[in-house]
């Protein structure tokens, strides 16, 4: 099984979260993705995590010092036989290193070239460090994380730098490159986490732009506002979800839960009477344990579900019967995301240590065993 990317080379220039998940996705439907790693002992390189790096699965690995002519050259003939790139430093670093898009398109005008920052290759913030919460914050998003009365929460990184940001740039990858296929040239792809985590609040924007998404964190229908779409603790400390928004789950879950006939919960979508109706909710759901109340309310029409740990996902019956997290040199991971019916992907490769493969990919694009070691006695490759 080749997978639906097969036959496409994307260089990637190693980093930390989104563009390596950026990588990881293409990687995983079938691209060969080579990653340019620095030598042992260089600062930042990639493969700390003594093979278990998820995001890094599935990679051929160069060493190559950026930082030698020789390194350099290397990188440009290895993005001249590629169909795409990925990099994801601050503007203006690979335009230093003689690495910009004006050279390698030069090189290769077919080549894709993706761009992975927080604040975009442009505007007032772009030359400015930053992380996951610094982009959602400016974009709107995570003012609108977190219950009501309480300081913004921010989801872990999954909406800046993953969602927002290595996914975003994946999608403009295969979109840039379809257009190649089409009979279009290469171009830039300017994926900017700022921009991204704004898009992925598209519908919230539609609702405030209805009036029905007011300002008020945790006010509000999908926000932990409202008493049917929330989570709640059980009697043994565990959470369950709760998500009855249309009548009729609503209506079966006050069927399930003893309410059909209580008046009180008539008023559903009333957010005045939301609060009073969350904390009878609450002592309800604390008086069975989790386990019992999954026995009552999964596989319905509650709209329901467990909340799960890292730990216990793996093992729960619909996750092992589609095969959602997978065995890779003995560690869970999870497994690659969407299916296709006919060009599945390949099962995931662990991440290999930098340099792995140099002298394989080397030769690929036309270097002699002789060559190489000239090159490996220069420091110019690991």
């Amino acid at each position: 099984m080749a997978g639906a990317l097969a036959g496409l080379r994307i260089v990637e220039f190693a980093g930390i979260g989104p563009g390596p998940f950026c990588g990881m996705m293409l990687a995983d439907h079938g691209a060969q993705v080579i990653r340019i790693d620095r030598p042992a002992g260089k600062r930042g390189g990639v493969g700390s995590m003594g093979g278990k790096d998820v995001l890094a699965r599935s990679r051929q690995s160069i060493a190559l010092d950026l930082k030698s002519a020789e390194g350099v050259a290397v990188a440009r003939k290895l993005c001249a036989s590629a169909d795409g790139i990925i990099e994801g430093y601050r503007p203006g670093v690979m335009e230093r290193l003689g690495l910009g898009p004006e050279v390698l398109h030069a090189d290769n005008p077919r080549l894709v070239y993706g761009r992975m920052t927080g604040w975009g290759q442009d505007g007032p913030y772009a030359k400015a460090a930053g992380h996951d919460i610094n982009y959602i914050s400016l974009s709107g998003a995570l003012y609108h994380y977190g219950r009501k009365g309480e300081k913004p929460t921010p989801p872990i990184n999954m909406v800046g730098d993953f969602g927002g940001g290595g996914m975003v740039l994946a999608f403009g990858m295969v979109s840039a490159l379809l257009n190649v296929a089409r009979g279009g040239t290469g171009q830039i792809v300017d994926a900017a986490m700022t921009d991204g985590s704004a898009l992925l609040m598209g519908m919230i924007w539609g609702m405030r732009n209805a009036g029905t998404w007011s300002n008020t964190r945790g006010g509000n229908l999908l926000d932990t506002g409202a008493h049917f779409y929330d989570t709640y603790e059980c009697v043994d400390g565990e959470y369950i979800s709760i998500g009855s928004i249309e009548p009729q789950f609503y209506a079966e879950l006050r069927r399930i839960a003893g309410l059909s006939d209580d008046a009180e919960f008539d008023a559903q979508m009333n957010p005045a009477a939301w609060p009073a109706l969350k904390d009878r909710l609450t002592q309800l759901f604390r008086t069975k344990t989790r386990e019992e109340w999954c026995a009552a309310m999964e596989h319905t029409d509650v709209c329901f579900a467990p909340v799960l740990s890292m730990a216990e996902a793996p093992a729960h019956p619909h996750n092992a019967a589609r095969g959602t997290f997978v065995k890779v040199a003995g560690d869970t991971q999870p497994a690659p995301a969407p299916r296709f019916s006919g060009t599945a992907a390949p099962a995931p490769v662990a991440e290999k240590a930098a340099g792995t493969d140099t002298d394989a990919v080397l030769a690929s694009i036309g270097l002699d065993t002789q060559e190489i070691a000239r090159l490996r006695d220069a420091g110019a490759v690991a």
